[in-house]
């Protein structure tokens, strides 16, 4: 068996971020996935989303469990820390190295069958407890690595490859993130490279769990007429609810201009965005409209994409554990365990 490497050398004039980084620096190792699959778009779209955020890669860390979705953390990052978990347990994983060093960026890579099946515990718990995180299911809607079967979240109405009819109803991992209480939550399309960097990028500066569920075609088992999860019939069937962009915190910048027009807006580094203001009625910041926002383009066989949903106000897991500022992983054995003393005022408080 042979693999290819990637030749070290670049152009030496390639485009640089604010730390002298090339895109190529936040890169990993060739891709082993089939040709076309959409998980290497997804890939791409958050090496492009770190550069831009000029992100120091050792302040990363990458998280996965088992699938094709759970290997692309190796083709990002090359020089971030990183931990492949068992199936489905990620999310725990991540919590606790999260609670151990809060200084760290985290990116969990899941996909429908890591998380909807053997992980849907897990994902649960790490929500409802806000554990500051950007994670992302690259949901295809199959187990592409056991030959095709169908996932929880493939639509029923959705036909296998061999024309095999769904039994059962699928489940909305968005929808479920935002009942279960993730301040952050948006779906994106693998092919739409210029709505997913933007919420890639707000995403990973967002406190609190950011979760992403991006609809990434296997070209293998779930790209064939009849299949809902298909190239095909997501580009015709995609309803972007917002138009979605990324600025930093900085001083506010205020506008103000009329329901279905469009304004440039300057930004604080002198570039300009253009803003269109699309559907009155929608607001982010309402999670019952937000679910009904996505079962409605459900039935209608559309996929809702955009920000779906985002609460600023809620606390990360730091904050809810009252956990210091510094990392747990450099505070000194006699304050993480003080002793005897400690523990039995801790025990007489709750007598």
């Amino acid at each position: 068996m042979s693999y290819i490497a990637k030749p070290k050398f670049h152009h030496p004039k390639l485009p640089r971020n604010d730390l002298g980084l090339t895109r190529r620096d936040y890169e990993g190792s060739m891709s082993t996935l089939c040709a076309g699959c959409g998980h290497d778009s997804v890939s791409a779209a958050i090496v492009e989303a770190c550069f831009e955020l000029n992100l120091p890669a050792h302040k990363v860390a990458k998280m996965s469990g088992i699938g094709c979705s759970s290997k692309t953390p190796t083709y990002f990052l090359s020089k971030s820390h990183g931990f492949n978990s068992v199936h489905g347990r990620m999310p725990s994983i991540a919590t606790g190295a999260n609670v151990a060093n809060n200084e760290l960026k985290y990116i969990g890579v899941s996909g429908d069958g890591d998380t909807a099946s053997i992980g849907f515990g897990q994902f649960a718990h790490a929500v409802r407890r806000q554990v500051d995180m950007l994670y992302i299911v690259e949901n295809n809607g199959t187990y592409g690595l056991t030959k095709g079967q169908f996932s929880a979240t493939n639509d029923r109405e959705s036909v296998g490859r061999k024309g095999q009819e769904n039994a059962f109803e699928c489940i909305d991992l968005a929808a479920m993130a935002i009942q279960l209480g993730a301040s952050f939550v948006g779906r994106g399309f693998s092919g739409d490279k210029d709505q997913l960097v933007p919420m890639i990028k707000a995403a990973i500066s967002h406190k609190g769990f950011a979760f992403i569920d991006v609809i990434s075609p296997c070209v293998t088992f779930n790209n064939h007429v009849g299949s809902t999860k298909s190239f095909e019939f997501v580009r015709d069937n995609e309803h972007t609810v917002t138009a979605t962009d990324y600025v930093p915190t900085k001083e506010e910048i205020k506008i103000e201009y009329e329901t279905g027009t469009t304004i440039d807006v300057m930004l604080h580094d002198d570039s300009h965005v253009r803003l269109r203001k699309l559907d009155a009625d929608y607001n982010p910041s309402d999670a019952a409209a937000a679910m009904q926002h996505i079962m409605r383009y459900q039935e209608q066989g559309e996929i809702a994409t955009g920000l779906l949903y985002l609460n600023v106000n809620d606390t990360e897991l730091k904050e809810k554990m009252n956990l210091v500022d510094a990392p747990l992983n450099a505070l000194p054995f006699s304050q993480l365990r003080p002793g005897a003393d400690a523990l039995e005022k801790i025990n007489n408080s709750l007598r």
